[in-house]
């Protein structure tokens, strides 16, 4: 019933509309302090250790402490809003900051139902708020939550107070939480930093008491209209030579063998994965649409890594059996194993992935995996895995062709062959992916400058596989 007397908020509620926004800041304001002193004054009148309030406005939590031990720190929680402060704070607070005797302390939490609507996004003001970057569209995203134990408010604490929020809505990759309280007229969220955020919940630090709430807002999106020309530029060239590849590794008999068979497959597999990003990326609406675009390019980026994987085994036993220039023959090397790898494995890791995480395909900028998670390792991690074992054959492959070339007799053709594979073998490096090991790098750590140049290097080495796959493969096959 402590709410109750507080009828004028539910009336502005109802109304929607006040005569002027003073007047309103100042309701809310009076309504959120009544309602802290009367919930603080109802549980020191109160002997039980912990009391929890549920309702249809409001959900209350309050705590006695005494005999503090030094180290506790205690939880409140009020419907899915939590509060975490030491105890030690709380009997100061209480007993006016004394340092040798202590009083039993009264601490509440209060979860408000309906107050957020009122004080939402028109409340916000830039000045108030201190960001590292420029944010816009700002809306209310959590429960409103009072945390109290004195008379004492926004007054600095000697140990910070961490707060739990659940938002209303979920959070999108272009949005960043900043956590704010009531300031008696707008939201401020100077002493409050955001530890930690994902897409259900923040956790916030402050180093005061107040009401508090979680703001979303929508960061810009850094896009290089540069980078991107060379993506689509690029990967459009790649696609015609991809294509060009995938017909003459079908139509011309003379080179068929185990290795057309698996430069078709990663061709083939390049081909649709790079046609589905440029034509699918950016389609998330309707979200069905797009969790089934981001899964079908989660799936088939994968399968291009298995037979890049294949293609080096491939080219790795084809050189250890080198014994003339014919190097088309892997020997041991068996096609009925090909396929089962080369789709299976992916078509497994994907099922899986798709099982745990189903809600990680997709987002609200791309149709791709959420970055925000580890789920995105159940593409890198496999793909950084290949990557290992490819470039450690790429460098077995080099360390055998030299031996074999200081073997060779010093008969022309036979050198030139040699030196053909040999040069084969170094633009393998590319077409086997080992350069999409640059986008491990890629990471805030390594600096804006560095970061920039292994992006265009990795978007430029990457975007032109299919070239090099044609122009090695095809152009350079004199059978063909």
């Amino acid at each position: 019933k402590i709410g109750d007397p507080y009828w004028f908020l539910t009336n502005l509620t109802s109304r929607g509309t006040t005569e002027n926004h003073k007047e309103e800041t100042r309701l809310v304001t009076v309504y959120l302090q009544s309602m802290e002193a009367a919930v603080l004054a109802a549980a020191s009148r109160n002997t039980e250790e912990t009391q929890k309030v549920e309702g249809p406005s409001m959900a209350i939590e309050t705590r006695r402490v005494k005999n503090c031990l030094l180290k506790k720190t205690f939880r409140l929680k009020a419907e899915k809003q939590t509060m975490d402060i030491h105890c030690t704070t709380v009997e100061k607070e209480s007993s006016g900051g004394g340092v040798f005797f202590f009083i039993p302390g009264v601490v509440a939490f209060i979860s408000y139902a309906s107050i957020g609507p009122i004080i939402d996004k028109s409340f916000v003001s830039e000045e108030n708020l201190m960001t590292k970057e420029k944010l816009h569209n700002f809306y209310l995203n959590s429960k409103v939550v009072s945390g109290t134990m004195g008379s004492r408010k926004n007054t600095s604490l000697s140990m910070s107070i961490n707060f739990t929020f659940q938002h209303e809505k979920m959070k999108r990759e272009n949005e960043q939480s900043v956590c704010v309280y009531w300031q008696g007229s707008s939201w401020s969220n100077e002493g409050c930093q955001v530890i930690s955020s994902d897409e259900n919940q923040t956790l916030c630090s402050c180093n005061h008491l107040s009401s508090f709430a979680i703001l979303m807002a929508s960061t810009k999106l850094k896009v290089d209209p540069v980078l991107t020309m060379i993506t689509y530029v690029g990967l459009s060239l790649s696609l015609l030579c991809l294509l060009l590849a995938a017909l003459t590794f079908l139509l011309c008999q003379p080179i068929q063998n185990t290795s057309t068979s698996l430069h078709l497959q990663l061709s083939i597999c390049l081909f649709v994965a790079h046609l589905l990003f440029l034509t699918g990326i950016d389609r998330t609406e309707p979200k069905v649409l797009c969790s089934i675009i981001a899964g079908l390019l989660h799936y088939l980026y994968l399968a291009s890594f298995t037979w890049m994987l294949l293609e080096g085994l491939h080219l790795f036993l084809t050189v250890r059996n080198l014994k003339v220039a014919n190097y088309t023959s892997a020997g041991k090397f068996k096609k009925k194993c090909m396929y089962p790898l080369g789709y299976g494995i992916p078509a497994l890791i994907v099922a899986v992935s798709a099982i745990v995480g189903p809600q990680n395909y997709g987002s609200h900028t791309h149709c791709w995996l959420k970055l925000d998670k580890a789920f995105i390792w159940s593409f890198m991690g496999p793909v950084a895995v290949i990557i290992l074992i490819n470039l450690v054959l790429y460098i077995q492959i080099l360390w055998i062709l030299r031996s074999k070339l200081s073997s060779l007799n010093k008969e022309v053709s036979t050198i030139q062959s040699t030196r053909v594979m040999t040069f084969k073998a170094i633009a393998q490096l590319f077409i086997l992916g080992c350069s999409w090991g640059l986008g491990l790098f890629m990471v805030e750590e390594v600096g804006k400058v560095i970061g920039s140049v292994i992006a265009y290097t990795f978007t430029i080495i990457n975007v032109l596989q299919g070239v090099l796959l044609f122009v090695v493969h095809c152009l350079l096959n004199r059978q063909v």
